[in-house]
């Protein structure tokens, strides 16, 4: 491909994440391509090219199940028209379809580490900024003034704790100075790009790492907005030792290369907003505590969808998760050979032991029956169901409890005189 760029006329180069890995020793995730060619002279040349992007006009060209995303060279800002740059008042980019030089590309790009370019037409690497130098002192470092630069795009500020994480590396201070002020932007950010910047952050193995940063420098409120007051709350509470929990076992599971799937994850670290929320409409509306919880899955997810766009394909299944709760903790007898069978009932099981381990008391004693139980076998299974029967279906305690209303009391029709 960047031969047939360059055959035809124009300069192309690898260029990012993939030049920057294989200059650490790292096997590079994907290949992005820049070149002076336009979107449309691209597209001219490969029959497999789709264009993509409203915010950022790109190519991709499509190999099998492969994708290469091809980039024209940006240029400055200047007097241009809207339908080619714009920002809104907080100084966001909006639209940038400014095109230019390598040089000007070089200096729109976000980060030092990622400004190095490498050339086929005489095999060099061009680094602008001190990229290389920044590599080598593995520091994370903005080009340009960094408050202007996480104003144009907020998300910057959550790809510096990233890149910082991954590679190993120390953010500079002066890039990370402003971070803190400006989390609150993340706020303004499309909720279905900030769902694609979860996955990155906490789904390739450094989510314990990604999630104590982001605390750090403010970041994680803007996302998980009901999570955090109730860490804030409670900082040492169920929700603050639930997220643990979820971010160390995420990361252990993607390191034994274990399947981690956004429904699990959505479904634990919000079950502690769920429940609150459960719990005042209950208190509130004098609804059963199964009803105010089914009521309060609904408010909690289209809460957490505001900020990042839960796909249905998993906010379903959470919320599945989140019903099967009610009934693992009422079926420690003989229906426990039924949820056996449900499609959910493994995830689910999951996060009650995660729940155990976090409230201990009356859950931990439920979690442990629920492993003792799916850990047996056949024969072991049947006598556990049967002891699980005398106590299994006793009243919920965690549930809050409902005054009882009195019934009015009858009339009396007076004596006839």
């Amino acid at each position: 491909m960047l031969y047939r760029l360059n055959k035809s006329g124009y300069k192309a180069y690898l260029v990012g994440g993939g030049v920057r890995d294989i200059l650490l020793g790292l096997q590079p995730k994907d290949f992005d391509v820049v070149t002076n060619a336009t979107p449309e002279d691209i597209k001219k040349l490969f029959r497999n090219c789709r264009l993509v992007g409203r915010r950022f006009r790109l190519a991709h060209i499509v190999f099998g199940r492969d994708v290469i995303e091809v980039a024209t060279f940006r240029g400055h800002h200047g007097e241009t028209d809207d339908k080619i740059s714009k920002s809104n008042a907080e100084g966001r980019l909006l639209r940038d379809n400014v095109y230019g030089e390598i040089d000007e590309d070089a200096e729109r790009r976000d980060f030092t580490i990622n400004a190095l370019y490498y050339d086929i037409s005489d095999y060099s690497i061009r680094s602008y900024g001190g990229g290389i130098n920044d590599l080598n002192a593995r520091t994370i470092k903005l080009i340009g003034d960094p408050e202007t630069r996480y104003r144009e795009d907020p998300v910057r500020m959550l790809r510096a704790v990233r890149f910082a994480t991954k590679l190993d590396m120390q953010i500079d201070e002066i890039t990370a100075k402003p971070i803190k002020e400006l989390a609150p932007l993340l706020s303004d950010i499309p909720a279905a790009r900030m769902y694609e910047e979860v996955l990155k952050l906490f789904f390739a193995g450094k989510a314990e790492a990604n999630y104590h940063m982001m605390q750090q420098f403010g970041l994680f409120e803007p996302l998980f907005p009901q999570v955090s007051a109730l860490i804030n709350e409670s900082p040492k509470g169920h929700a603050a030792k639930m997220l643990q929990a979820v971010m160390s076992s995420t990361d252990s599971r993607v390191n034994q290369d274990k399947p981690v799937t956004p429904a699990f994850f959505y479904a634990a670290i919000l079950w502690y907003p769920l429940k609150q929320r459960a719990d005042d409409i209950a208190i509130e509306s004098g609804l059963s505590h199964y009803d105010a919880h089914v009521a309060a899955m609904g408010d909690v997810m289209e809460q957490q969808c505001r900020t990042i766009s839960i796909p249905r394909r998993f906010s379903t299944p959470a919320k599945d998760i989140w019903q099967l709760q009610l009934r693992l903790e009422r079926s420690q007898g003989t229906r426990a050979f039924k949820m056996l069978e449900h499609a959910k009932f493994r995830a689910a099981y999951d996060l009650l032991l995660l729940r155990g381990e976090v409230e201990t008391g009356n859950i931990a004693k439920i979690a442990d029956w629920w492993k003792s139980f799916v850990e047996a076998d056949e024969t072991e299974r049947g006598n556990i169901a049967k002891s699980g029967s005398k106590t299994g279906n006793s009243r919920n305690r965690n549930a809050p409890q409902r005054k009882r209303r009195r019934k009015p009391a009858a009339k009396t029709k007076p004596a006839a005189e």
